[in-house]
């Protein structure tokens, strides 16, 4: 089973997100809204990189 996760800034019961799962070597995100449907798949090194340079363009 995997384990999804939404980012804590979130609202309660908002489908208007995306939703992370980190497996062994790979961070997995999808769309909330539609949880059966595709998934982007990140190296672990690649994501934690997007997500320096996300927090520096803030």
């Amino acid at each position: 089973m995997t384990n999804w996760r939404r980012s804590s800034r979130s609202q309660n019961g908002a489908d208007n997100c995306v939703e992370v799962a980190r497996t062994v070597g790979v961070v997995r995100v999808r769309d909330s809204k539609n949880r059966t449907g595709p998934e982007l798949a990140f190296e672990s090194g690649v994501f934690n990189q997007f997500l320096q340079t996300a927090g520096r363009s803030g």
